[in-house]
């Protein structure tokens, strides 16, 4: 039962935003539009990152991985079908939950993602190093660091009001 509720309406137009670029409202979304500072924020982060240097896949491993991390069943199941709608396979999206990809850049920035997650962003040299000798920029570094905060938001998000899962549920 969701613990706040799901708007289908807002001051500011947002979800009849979110309605049309992504073709429905995830409950998320719904329920984030009860602060609509929050939502606004939530959509321009989520609108710069996805201009920036990562790639898509990247993007959805990342969002895949945090989730995990944050035991969120909610974004779990999202990434999971998100990511299967861009072709990963069953085993590729088991693998990104543990952090790790057999492509040599992709597990570099899913291993610096955990350890960045891991220590609060006091990773060690070695770690950092073991990124860059894998060809992980500064640019994807920072972007890295954005795409950590915007997964925690939406996980944290989601574990304060549990709206309701609108996605085939894959355990956390």
């Amino acid at each position: 039962m969701p613990r706040l509720p799901q708007l289908t309406e807002d001051s500011a137009g947002l979800l009849v935003e979110t309605q049309r670029q992504l073709g429905r409202v995830p409950n998320l979304y719904a329920a984030l539009a009860n602060g609509p500072a929050a939502l606004a924020g939530y959509l321009a982060m989520r609108d710069h990152l996805s201009s920036g240097a990562l790639k898509p896949r990247l993007r959805e491993q990342i969002a895949l991985l945090v989730a995990q991390e944050n035991h969120c069943t909610y974004c779990v199941s999202a990434h999971t079908m998100r990511g299967r709608r861009m072709g990963m396979t069953d085993e590729e999206l088991a693998r990104t939950r543990q952090g790790v990809d057999d492509d040599p850049h992709a597990g570099a920035v899913l291993a610096i993602t955990r350890a960045i997650m891991n220590t609060g962003g006091a990773v060690s040299d070695d770690d950092l190093d073991a990124a860059r000798a894998a060809g992980v920029t500064d640019e994807e570094l920072a972007e890295i660091v954005g795409h950590i905060a915007l997964n925690t938001l939406s996980n944290y998000f989601n574990h304060l009001a549990q709206p309701e899962l609108d996605f085939p549920e894959v355990q956390a």
